[in-house]
């Protein structure tokens, strides 16, 4: 995205109050429009999140010859699948914007194609480790390769046979499982992923929506290639990782509270709900029931007294993309709060171990860092300048850090924010926040 935003987060009286409904995940949007597009017929997707990411994902589809209507003012999207075998060249290298998740998991669908391609993204995204999606796509037998650091472009020359393969992961990564998962579908013989823990499993579901045999076995997850996906429809819920910011400032503010509509509840997914229950946090999930495959909820968030906390090791990988929130949280809580096993924080949009341990100190917080988490002390929070790197979800921590805060936090970089959350501000302010948008 051209231009930088900065976001001016001006002291909050600490009082929320409101009824919000957060942007379709991201995750599953993402998945919607690949598993659309190679599915033969006609998907209907409702609750679309139209966020630059997903996006993204959608043009690369369309670049490959895909027909795909939408998003349309309510975020429904048509596409009509080409089927597995249907996708066409690209007449030039696919922009990736700022998604990994989209550089991430077409990888594994480019791998099987007999046309060749190459992607890269925009100037955080081309800094990101690729290495661990091109070596076992190699494995594989596919012919893709990266610069000599690791990082995109990703290139791809078509027109490999690819192979089943039994894939131990070395580390707990949504992305590289379904990567490889998605490689199946074009490989000879069963793919079998095995995960050293639990993480998000949208692939999966989303497979089985659309008509593939996938077996799951605890955390080993297998497929057969050369099945066929049928079109269907798709209810995307609201996305966890956007509710997140409001259930942190729900839980930081000194009165008050704010319900959440519609939020995904995959327990593949509710890390933060863990956490921040078990620092004393005051949730209540009512309303159950399920969106397509997709469990969901309306979460009712009261302001509360939250404590530090050792965070347990199998909520890690549950709740990798909202611990920027969770920072927050632990700085706003009385006592310790240490994370630990989080090295995959490190390789995300920015460094966020780091990054949001920098924008803590400038804050006044007390926090300690170590090479796979951190250790932050609860205290009162001042005001400063934070550099966001760029980084969407650290920019949007910060911002609801400010309900906290005893002076003005000025937010720097946060153009990316429209990435997963095109409409952040305007909803923040709507619930007592008090952010504004100041263009460079």
């Amino acid at each position: 995205m051209s231009g930088s935003l900065t976001f001016i987060a001006n002291p909050a009286e600490g009082n929320v109050n409101g009824d919000v409904n957060v942007p379709g995940d991201k995750s599953i949007s993402h998945r919607s429009i690949m598993f659309g597009s190679l599915a033969d017929g006609r998907s209907y997707v409702k609750g679309f999140l139209p966020g630059d990411d997903c996006l993204a994902t959608m043009n690369a589809f369309k670049a490959m010859g895909v027909n795909i209507q939408g998003p349309d003012a309510d975020n429904n999207v048509i596409i009509d699948g080409v089927g597995i075998d249907g996708l066409q060249q690209p007449s030039e290298q696919i922009d990736i914007g700022n998604s990994g998740t989209s550089i991430r998991l077409m990888s594994g669908i480019l791998a099987g194609q007999s046309f060749a391609s190459s992607m890269a993204g925009d100037v955080s995204l081309n800094k990101r480790p690729m290495m661990r999606v091109v070596n076992p796509l190699k494995l594989m037998g596919a012919d893709i390769s990266a610069n000599d650091d690791g990082t995109p472009p990703v290139v791809v020359k078509g027109g490999s046979k690819l192979s089943g393969i039994d894939y131990q992961l070395p580390m707990a990564s949504a992305q590289v499982k379904s990567c490889v998962l998605l490689a199946g579908l074009f490989a000879e013989g069963t793919t079998t992923v095995t995960e050293p823990g639990i993480t998000r499993d949208h692939t999966e579901r989303m497979l089985q929506a659309f008509g593939y045999d996938v077996q799951v076995d605890g955390n080993k997850v297998s497929l057969q290639g050369g099945g066929r996906l049928t079109a269907c429809d798709i209810t995307v819920p609201g996305d966890i990782s956007s509710a997140t910011f409001f259930i942190v400032a729900g839980l930081i503010a000194k009165q008050g509270a704010i319900t959440l509509r519609n939020v995904g509840m995959n327990p593949t997914r509710i890390g933060v709900l863990n956490i921040v229950q078990q620092m004393g946090g005051n949730i209540e999930l009512v309303n159950k029931r399920f969106a397509g495959a997709e469990p969901v909820a309306d979460l009712i968030v009261h302001a509360s007294q939250l404590q530090g906390i050792d965070i347990d090791e199998k909520d890690v990988p549950l709740a990798i993309d909202e611990f920027p929130a969770i920072f927050i949280a632990a700085a706003c809580a009385k006592g310790t709060t240490r994370l630990r096993n989080a090295e995959e924080l490190r390789v995300k949009e920015s460094d966020r171990i780091q990054a949001m341990a920098d924008g803590l100190v400038t804050l006044g917080v007390d926090c300690t860092v170590v090479p796979d988490g951190i250790d932050i002390v609860g205290g009162k929070l001042g005001g400063g300048t934070i550099n966001s790197h760029h980084d969407h979800r650290i920019a949007m921590s910060f911002a609801i850090s400010s309900l906290r805060a005893s002076d003005t936090i000025t937010i720097l970089e946060c153009e990316n924010v429209a990435t997963s959350f095109p409409n952040f501000v305007e909803m923040a302010n709507g619930v007592g926040l008090n952010i504004k948008k100041q263009p460079a």
